[in-house]
């Protein structure tokens, strides 16, 4: 008699491969407020927030010898670990693969990038670096914007000066609180980011104080009435504090944790 047991096992492999594959597509779905701190530092750079669904990572990077390398200190870099290997080739590709979007039909998802080296000199080469990757990113020319599936912003060392006197640039500029009062162009500043702990000194421990909730909302209501997004970073892993982020309105959550803040996101959203 036959044996039954390669039925079984190839029964069991398909099953097993269908519960993969579903794992993948939920994995997947884009969550548009998820945010990957210092992403580079996970396993498999920008995979791993794409597996969890984020909308925006974080890629740090310095000049050296010429070439753009990511890492956050400079004595971390390595020779290969590039922008455009790490971030803007894999992005390309799967672009191409989903008929123009990171996510099917998704929304475009954001590439922060941290300047680490100097100003001036490490944005000339990101400049021409990004103009080869022209046909996946937002284009900014003077204050018309032609939105991309990706849209990269540059952030840490920005050189403000050099980038406003760019007639077409590849990045927008990530703008810090004051600039709230300064009413640049969104098409320049999409994006206010501010340190979490000078602006609010609570990181999750018992209830918000009245005075961070209600300067929290004043600041959001701002930003919003701009026409700006607002991100936090130097934010604890903790719920308590994306929760009140997020009902205050925060449009990206600063996240270490790739698996806690999505299940935060999913569980919060489906209330």
């Amino acid at each position: 008699m036959k044996s039954p047991f390669p039925q079984i096992y190839r029964a069991a492999g398909l099953l097993a491969l269908a519960c993969l594959i579903a794992a993948s597509a939920h994995a997947q779905e884009p969550l548009p407020r998820a945010h990957a701190h210092n992403d580079y530092e996970h396993t498999r750079p920008l995979f791993d927030a794409l597996a969890h669904g984020f909308c925006s990572v974080e890629a740090d990077i310095h000049l050296v010898d010429g070439e753009l390398l990511v890492a956050h200190d400079l004595e971390d870099t390595k020779p290969g670990r590039t922008l455009q290997a790490l971030y803007l080739d894999p992005l390309r590709r799967r672009i191409q693969r989903n008929d123009g979007s990171v996510y099917p039909d998704g929304p475009s998802v954001t590439l922060l990038i941290d300047i680490k080296s100097e100003a001036v000199t490490t944005y000339e080469v990101l400049h021409r670096v990004l103009r080869q990757y022209a046909d996946i990113l937002t284009i900014y020319s003077g204050e018309t914007m032609d939105q991309g599936p990706v849209t990269a912003i540059i952030s840490g060392n920005r050189p403000r000066a050099t980038m406003t006197a760019q007639s077409i640039r590849y990045a927008a500029y990530d703008g810090r609180l004051e600039d709230l009062d300064l009413h640049s162009p969104t098409t320049f500043i999409p994006l206010i980011s501010d340190n979490w702990f000078t602006f609010a000194r609570w990181l999750g421990k018992g209830e918000p104080p009245e005075k961070v909730i209600t300067r929290l909302a004043d600041t959001v209501n701002k930003a919003h009435a701009q026409g700006r997004k607002i991100r936090f970073w130097a934010t604890s892993d903790n719920p308590a504090v994306w929760r009140l982020l997020y009902d205050a309105g925060v449009d990206y959550l600063n996240a270490d944790d790739l698996s806690g803040l999505r299940e935060f996101l999913v569980e919060r959203q489906g209330q």
